[in-house]
Formats: C-alpha cells, sequence, structure tokens
C-alpha cells in the first residue's frame, strides 16, 4: 500500500480558496463589489483502474516468435481498452546477441520489431556489449573505434528507451551519459503514473567481452535502484517498475507466496530484499534465463525463460488514491505449445490457440519485419555442414558436461593440431544440436559469438588453479578436449588430477598449449585473468572459433560418409572427463566428505 498523493480535487479547493481570498481583497480596496471568479470545472474523480505490466527477457534475436507475441498483446490491450486501464510492455535485456537474423544486423531488427510492437522500456543486458563497434570487429581496433557503438546505435534508433541507472563512466565518476539511455523514465498509465528504472547484472565485466567493458564500472543494483526510486517518489510516481537484467529460478511456479523452490541466493533476491519495503511495486527480471512468478520482499517478480519462449505478467489494481489495493502475478505464458521433450513447437508451425477470449492472431506488420531480416540469413542458415549428421540432438549445458560441449572442444583441437588441449565454457553453449544433417544455422545458435581463437601457454599448475576456482564458482562449466580432470576433496581441500590425451600425469611444472576463446583468454568469466600469467602467455588470433569449425566440417570428403554423430560417444556420465564431489560449487569442508564414486 502507497501513502495517497494530494488529489487534483484538494488542488481545486485551494485555487479556490485563493481566489476568494483574493475577490475580498478587491472589495476592500475599490469600495465595490468585482466581478465573481469563474469556477473551475469539476474535477473528475479517476475510479480504480487495472495496469497490466507484460515482461519479456532474454530475447537473445529470436526475432521469429515476436509476430506471435504481437498476437497476444492485441488481446491484453483490447482487454485493458474496454475496462480503462492500460498496459506497459517491458524488457529485462539481452535482446539481440543469439541468431543469425539479429546478429547479421546487430541487434537492428530486433529494435525495428520492438519498435512496432510498442515497447515501453527496456534495460541493457550484458550482452548488448558484445558487439563491440559497429561493423564486423568485436572489439575496438583503431583509436577512434567506440567499443559501445553498436549499442549506442541501436539505442538511437529505439523509440523507447533503454534504461540504465546501475553503470557509471570510471573516468567522471558518474553514470553514464548516452543518448536515449537514462537511469529511469515516467509514463502516464491510464491516468497512474508510473516510474521505470533500468539495471544490469554486476557481473557483467566479465559476462561479456571484456574489453568493450573498459573504462565503465558496475553500481550495486539494489543501491542504484532505491536512489532512482525514491526519487521517482518525490516526484509523484504512484507505481515503480524496476526492469532488470537480473535474475533468479524457481521450479514450483503455482504459489507467488512460496518461495521454497527458489535460488535464494542468486543476485535477484539480493536486490530485491536489500530494497526498502513498499518503494518498488514490480521487477521484470531476466539474465538467468529461468522462470520467476513470485513476490519476494512485497514486490511481485516476473522472469520469463529466453529466446522468445514466454511473456510474464503482471496485474495490478489502482485506486483513486494511487494505491494498488491489488495484484496478481501469473505464470510465464508460453507463446507457442511445448513438445513432448518440453520444447517450444517451431514458431512456423506454432498454433497459440486463445487469450483473454479471443483467438492470438500473428501481426502482419511485424512479420514483415521478420521476414525482411530472416532473408539474407537463409541460405547461410540452411547451409549443410558436409557430411556431418547427429544421430540425436546433442543438448547443451550450462553447468555440467555434455556432449555438445565435449563435441566443440574436440573440433577445436582437430581446427588447431598445434596445441595440446581446448577449452571452452558453459555459457558460450546457447542451444541444443538438433538431431539431423549438421547445418551451419544450427551451429550459429549453438555457438552465436564471435569469439576469435586465442593460445595460451600455462603451466599444470595453472590449468589445476583454473580448474578448482571453475568447479569451486557458479559461472558456465568448462569443457575440456585433450585433457581427463579427476577432482577429489582430501584434508578439507580439493585436489585436481590431470592426464593428458594419452594418459599421461600432467606435473606442475610441464607447459601446456591450450586453445580457447578470446574472451575467456581476456578475462571473461573472470578465469584465465585470475591466474596472472606472464606476459606473452597468450597469443590472440582473427580466427573465428565457430567458422573455423565450419570450415573443417565442411571440408570433409564427399566420397566417405562417416557414421552419424553419437551423443553417447561424447560424454559418457559413467566416464567423464570431469570427474568431482557434486554438487557444483564444489565444497570439500564438511567433516569426512567423500567424493562419489
Amino acid at each position: 500500500m502507497r501513502p495517497s498523493r494530494v488529489s487534483s480535487l484538494t488542488a481545486s479547493v485551494l485555487t479556490s480558496v485563493v481566489s476568494v481570498a483574493l475577490g475580498v481583497a478587491l472589495v476592500a480596496s475599490c469600495g465595490h463589489a468585482a466581478e465573481p471568479a469563474p469556477r473551475p470545472p469539476p474535477v473528475a474523480k479517476r475510479g480504480n483502474v487495472t495496469i497490466t505490466i507484460v515482461g519479456t527477457n532474454d530475447l537473445h534475436g529470436a526475432i521469429d516468435r515476436l509476430p506471435i507475441l504481437a498476437g497476444y498483446l492485441a488481446n491484453v490491450r483490447a482487454a485493458r481498452a474496454a475496462d480503462g486501464g492500460a498496459v506497459l510492455l517491458i524488457d529485462a535485456g539481452d535482446m539481440f546477441q543469439g541468431t543469425l537474423e539479429s546478429n547479421l544486423n546487430e541487434g537492428h531488427a530486433v529494435i525495428e520489431a520492438y519498435n512496432a510492437l510498442g515497447y515501453t522500456a527496456s534495460t541493457v543486458g550484458n550482452h548488448e556489449f558484445d558487439f563491440g563497434p559497429p561493423g564486423p570487429a568485436v572489439t575496438a581496433q583503431a583509436a577512434d573505434d567506440d567499443p559501445r557503438g553498436a549499442l549506442k546505435a541501436r539505442a538511437a534508433e529505439a523509440i523507447f528507451p533503454i534504461l540504465s541507472a546501475n553503470i557509471d563512466d570510471v573516468e567522471s565518476g558518474a553514470r553514464i551519459k548516452w543518448p536515449n539511455m537514462p537511469a529511469s523514465v515516467t509514463v502516464d498509465a491510464a491516468g497512474v503514473k508510473v516510474g521505470i528504472i533500468g539495471v544490469t547484472t554486476e557481473a557483467t565485466p566479465f559476462t561479456t567481452m571484456p574489453a568493450n567493458f573498459a573504462g565503465l564500472a558496475m553500481v550495486m543494483p539494489a543501491v542504484a535502484v532505491q536512489r532512482e526510486a525514491e526519487a521517482l517518489r518525490a516526484a509523484g510516481a504512484e507505481l515503480v517498475v524496476v526492469t532488470a537484467h537480473v535474475g533468479s529460478k524457481c521450479s514450483d511456479l503455482h504459489d507467488p507466496s512460496d518461495l521454497s523452490s527458489c535460488d535464494t541466493s542468486e543476485e535477484l533476491f539480493r536486490m530485491a530484499d536489500a530494497l526498502p519495503r513498499g518503494l518498488v511495486d514490480v521487477i521484470v527480471a531476466g539474465h538467468t534465463h529461468a522462470a520467476v512468478a513470485h513476490r519476494i520482499n512485497d514486490i511481485d517478480v516476473i522472469e520469463s525463460y529466453s529466446s522468445g519462449r514466454a511473456f510474464g505478467r503482471v496485474d495490478l489494481r489502482i485506486n483513486a488514491e494511487g494505491r494498488v489495493v491489488a495484484s496478481t502475478i501469473r505464470q510465464p505464458q508460453d507463446l507457442c505449445p511445448l513438445d513432448g521433450d518440453g520444447h517450444p513447437v517451431a514458431a512456423e508451425v506454432c498454433d497459440p490457440g486463445d487469450y483473454e477470449g479471443r483467438p492470438v492472431v500473428r501481426d502482419a506488420a511485424i512479420q514483415a519485419i521478420v521476414d525482411g531480416a530472416m532473408a539474407p540469413a537463409r541460405e547461410l542458415r540452411d547451409e549443410k555442414l558436409g557430411v556431418t549428421e547427429l544421430a540425436e540432438a546433442f543438448p547443451k549445458a550450462y553447468d555440467a558436461e555434455s556432449a555438445e560441449g565435449n563435441l566443440f572442444v574436440d573440433l577445436m583441437l582437430r581446427a588447431r593440431p598445434d596445441v595440446e588441449v581446448a577449452m571452452t565454457n558453459g555459457g558460450g553453449l546457447r542451444a541444443d544440436l538438433p538431431a539431423g544433417p549438421l547445418t551451419y544455422g544450427a551451429l550459429y545458435e549453438a555457438m552465436p559469438f564471435d569469439n576469435r581463437f586465442a593460445i595460451v601457454a600455462m603451466q599444470g599448475k595453472h590449468l589445476r588453479k583454473l580448474i578448482s576456482n571453475n568447479l569451486h564458482g557458479s559461472s558456465g562449466i568448462f569443457s575440456w578436449g585433450g585433457l581427463t580432470v579427476d577432482a577429489t576433496c582430501s584434508g578439507g581441500e580439493l585436489v585436481v588430477t590431470l592426464r593428458d590425451a594419452k594418459g599421461k600425469p600432467i606435473d606442475d611444472e610441464r607447459t601446456v598449449t591450450v586453445a580457447t576463446s578470446d574472451f575467456l583468454a581476456s578475462g571473461g568469466d573472470g578465469a584465465i585473468g585470475r591466474l596472472k600469467l606472464p606476459e606473452g602467455s597468450v597469443t590472440e588470433t582473427d580466427v573465428i572459433i565457430r567458422d573455423a569449425l565450419a570450415d573443417l566440417l565442411r571440408a570433409q570428403p564427399v566420397r566417405s560418409k562417416p557414421a552419424p554423430l553419437r551423443p553417447r560417444d561424447y560424454f559418457d556420465p559413467a566416464k567423464p572427463r570431469l570427474s568431482y564431489p557434486k554438487p557444483r560449487p564444489v565444497s570439500c569442508q564438511a567433516a569426512g566428505r567423500r567424493p562419489p564414486p
């Protein structure tokens, strides 16, 4: 419940009193009655209204689903128009990076579609920095290149603000001042004054290309939100909504008040719990690609998976005094039905059914935007990569060893026969590889980042430290090619044993050459940068890893068709390449703890 603002009716009464006083003064000074001042027209008292917040997050360039989203929005907007309410459409970041259709134009197609969809506001995701300067270079190549140039170009094209309250410029010590990227915005929704604030995960500096974030610094999201929300309330905001590229995950979405299935250690909970009660009404969350439909510290919070799968929704009932008298948090609404494996069916065959009592109809104007972006990418997307065929889908995994991760590092070794070990990270795996002929489009969506090969020389002791740090942490797990790892708890410490591709132990002083990405080599995921390797240990190349793998597969001789690839040939749970005491983050502090067999 919020303190009510001074009503328009009260203001009118004050005006009338002042008018009467002035009239009395005129009579006293002039000796005759003045003409009575005209009465101001009566102010209509606002009744209860419903404000619907529709939240999206982590689209990652999946524009093919946006015409369907537009159909749902049309039905929600019609329902609110009928009852005198309003709809606010808000995105929680990571809009662009992820598909050929978006990456080829550095997110322009997403902005064009979002403009047409009528977004109220969005925020900055960590992957909004991935494109670097405009054009093919991922990082600045010349002194006058702007490492944030592509992001600024998209913000300039947007007719909605891309909010950022917690990114500071290091040199000035103040919040960034980029065009169309304010800390917050105030909008009128059916006569209700709504303040909207945007914040981004504190992990941004090491979850995007580090070079593109140089010169910037993160402010704790809760600090920035509280500062901005208090200013908005002081300026008369009746509702405060936060769009946050900050998330968590909950497995049970049936009861918004039951947080027992949620990961309360995640950044979203830390932010929400740190805010004074009653300051913020709604958070549209993102970043973790999971689901939340809960009330945290009296704040309605929604997060709705990723890649255009679903949207979140909160309905708020606001009374005449500007108070929230009721709110309803809805579970994420899938745009399309799920298949037998729990994945959304493809957009082109999706039958969304009804919503708000009406059929969901794809929006033709949004479809035209999508078609225009997909046409240049279609030929490249459909290209078959030689004779490679997958007998089954290769699943990705963020925090566990996977067949897909192991396949990629094995291909990296084949593409770079000059190295002994290959490494990639779980955060770089963005989609499963589907069964059937392997296409460039499938490879691209599984590995959409334009990371270049980096060759790192490190000793066995560095490798051990790198692996130990990763197992003790919660960032994407590392996949290893040419290396097997056996990590066990001994004496309260994690002991890491390494063997090369021939089964030979790797001791502390042995130097090993590792092929990885420039993202990881330059400090991404807080990994290699923490090792403090000697100067000259890292050699970066101009070769995009994904394209090197594609060239390798294209070069296979067509005269001999190899057997289809099977996930079990790359990951056998009984014989993992990476063995460690589960769960992760690993802790060896429990007395008498033994690693699993």
